[in-house]
């Protein structure tokens, strides 16, 4: 792997589990070594109040990665939920990304705390490699914004909100504004009253393919169709194949399948008139809420995620493993230990 040399690396920690605070000493022991600057980032602190936010929020990817000094690996420590928040950071200067596993299930994160000195090594002599993942982004009919009387309720049990995602630009009349932001895993637009559906119509490429009662729909990268898209019974794709995955989420009509497209097609969600509010959320993070008529589009993002990896990624050894997949009783009964050898 050909890297440009690093000099700062930028560490995104979960606090809340002591083997990682442990795993992230050595990562610093390691850089003290080499001589390599350490910087903590996306780190969840009190800021200055800011119009239309509370006291206790969390800074943009852009603005942590420049108060960070603009790191050229970020190294996460925790499960897929800490790597996440990492990789948003990573994408804004495009720089890899490598977890540390001190998570339940650990389906991104490569490396054990155990062996975290010898992934930096590799890394640092460029024997790593890396594995880029499509990852998705948002065009909308105007930015985002969480109205002001609904913060505290809804980041009740989530920690500080994210703000929401800046324009990219100022848009054109009809074709709305490109948002800056990354999902790696998905985009999530559920309902926001317990009451009220989500009234949605989903366009392909322009074309209206449904509208649809439900809880909620995701649009999932397939990094992220072993996520929440698995759990509400959406397919399995590799993350080798250019595709963006929509599910519905307890969808009151007869269609309730998943869809597959290609990653030039994007989807195009619109909340219909009578429909509840719709939160917006990326990666489990909410970010925005929309009101009816507004409407947003599902897209790859400009650049991957570029993930760490020590060797090949073996993805269906890694999902039987992780997910513990069984076998079905009579065809392990049919049959002697099954190999290709």
């Amino acid at each position: 792997m050909q890297h440009s040399p690093c000099t700062r690396i930028g560490l995104v920690i979960h606090h809340g589990r002591p083997a990682a605070v442990a795993a992230a000493d050595r990562v610093r022991r390691w850089a003290a070594a080499h001589r390599i600057e350490v910087i903590e980032v996306d780190v969840w602190q009190d800021l200055p109040d800011q119009p239309g936010q509370p006291a206790s929020t969390r800074r943009n990817s852009a603005d942590e990665v420049a108060a960070s000094g603009h790191p050229d690996l970020i190294v996460t420590v925790g499960g897929d939920g800490t790597f996440l928040r990492g990789a948003r950071v990573a994408a804004q200067d495009c720089v890899p990304v490598l977890g540390v596993n001190v998570g339940r299930v650990g389906f991104l994160t490569e490396v054990d705390p155990d062996d975290v000195e010898d992934a930096l090594t590799a890394f640092l002599a460029g024997h790593a490699q890396l594995d880029e993942r499509l990852m998705l982004t948002l065009r909308a009919s105007r930015p985002l914004d969480i109205p002001p009387g609904q913060q505290s309720m809804l980041c009740y049990g989530r920690g500080p909100l994210l703000p929401p995602p800046p324009p990219r630009g100022t848009g054109t009349a009809g074709t709305g504004v490109d948002l800056d932001v990354t999902a790696v895993n998905d985009i999530v637009l559920e309902k926001l009253a317990r009451d009220r559906q989500a009234s949605l119509g989903v366009f392909v490429e322009d074309t209206l393919f449904a509208s649809y009662s439900a809880d909620a729909l995701i649009v999932a990268s397939p990094t992220g169709s072993t996520a929440y898209n698995f759990a509400a019974g959406g397919p399995i794709v590799s993350p080798r194949v250019r595709a963006l995955v929509f599910t519905p989420v307890a969808a009151h009509m007869v269609f309730n399948r998943s869809l597959v497209v290609a990653a030039d097609e994007p989807i195009t969600v619109r909340v219909l008139d009578r429909s509840g509010q719709i939160a917006v959320s990326i990666d489990g993070q909410l970010r925005g809420v929309l009101d009816p008529g507004d409407w947003v589009s599902v897209l790859p993002a400009r650049r991957p995620a570029r993930l760490v990896r020590l060797g090949p990624s073996d993805f269906y050894a890694r999902l039987r493993s992780r997910f513990g997949l069984a076998d079905a009783p009579a065809a392990v009964a049919d049959s002697v230990p099954v190999s290709l050898d």
